[in-house]
C-alpha cells in the first residue's frame, strides 16, 4: 500500500505485532487492517473537517483536502503499481522497481 500520511510508524506496528504474538503472515495481515483503519478514520476526520470549513469560505475545505491528502505522483503511483503486480522473485522486478525509483519526482 502506498503510504498514507496517517500510517502508523513503523516501531508502533512492531509493538503491535509483539502483543500479538502471531505468526508473521497474520501480523502482515493485522498490519495492513490497522493500517487501513486509521487511513479510514482520518480521512473521515478530514472529511469532516473540510465540510466545517467549506460552510465558512467554500475554497478553503477544497484546500485543506488538496494539501492534507495529496495525490502520489506518477513515479509514485508506478512504483506502487510495479510492487503490487511483480513477483518479487521475477527476475525482471528489481530490475523494474530499481528504474523506476531512479526517475526524477514529479
Amino acid at each position: 500500500m502506498t503510504d498514507h500520511l496517517i500510517t502508523p510508524p513503523p516501531e508502533l506496528v512492531k509493538e503491535w505485532q509483539i502483543s500479538l504474538d502471531c505468526p508473521d503472515e497474520i501480523n502482515a495481515k493485522a498490519n495492513y487492517i490497522a493500517t487501513q483503519s486509521a487511513c479510514w478514520g482520518a480521512d473521515t476526520e478530514l472529511e469532516a473537517c473540510c465540510e466545517w470549513v467549506q460552510a465558512f469560505a467554500d475554497e478553503w475545505g477544497d484546500l485543506l483536502r488538496q494539501d492534507r491528502r495529496p495525490q502520489p505522483s506518477l513515479k509514485e503511483q508506478a512504483l506502487e503499481a510495479a510492487r503490487i503486480e511483480l513477483l518479487p522473485t521475477g527476475k525482471n522486478a528489481a530490475l523494474i522497481i530499481r528504474a523506476l525509483e531512479a526517475l526524477p519526482d514529479d
